[in-house]
């Protein structure tokens, strides 16, 4: 009989931001698992990754999301329900068009910001 190891996680680390905050409830050597929320009309930086993948879901709220898509940035608005994955290199920002809440499941490289604009004057920490 194989014989399984279980790990019971604590409530996760919840990370201020200037737009809101994070909710890190995931984080091993493959993928990390977060809660962002938005406040309405706050956003996060215009970036990119270099390394890191993501699929975000939209679990409550309205959000307006940048991509930038054969050149051309073009605003997406989402639903709950809605999704999109990031790929690294895809130029992004996430706007609260309501206060609202996102899955964001990615690799594990939680460092890996580039940040092309950012209304809070950070320009290399990460978001």
């Amino acid at each position: 009989m194989r014989q399984v190891m279980v790990t019971l996680m604590d409530q996760g680390k919840i990370i201020e931001k200037p737009w809101g905050y994070e909710l890190i409830w995931a984080h091993t050597s493959r993928y990390v698992g977060k809660i962002l929320h938005i406040k309405k009309g706050e956003s996060l930086s215009y970036q990119y990754h270099r390394v890191k993948d993501e699929t975000i879901r939209l679990l409550s709220g309205r959000l307006d999301v940048e991509v930038e898509l054969e050149g051309q940035r073009t605003t997406l608005r989402f639903n709950p329900g809605d999704c999109l994955h990031i790929v690294p290199g895809m130029k992004h920002r996430m706007i609260g068009v309501e206060d609202c809440d996102v899955l964001e499941v990615s690799t594990p490289e939680l460092d890996d910001v580039v940040r092309l604009e950012d209304r809070y004057g950070r320009t290399d920490a990460k978001e």
